[in-house]
């Protein structure tokens, strides 16, 4: 596991609290900002992996 994998997950968990914050809060642009973290971390999350398959 590489450090794009750990940063994209980490951006997921923090893009899903957010949303949810929004969400609960009603504040649309925080849960559209949640959304926006989870979507770049996934990216970021595949990006590690595809390094990783190269390295292999």
């Amino acid at each position: 596991m590489n450090k794009d994998r750990v940063e994209g997950s980490l951006k997921q968990a923090k893009g899903a609290v957010k949303e949810a914050a929004g969400k609960i809060t009603g504040d649309a642009k925080l849960q559209t900002e949640g959304k926006v973290d989870k979507a770049t971390g996934k990216l970021q999350n595949a990006v590690g992996g595809l390094k990783d398959q190269l390295k292999k």
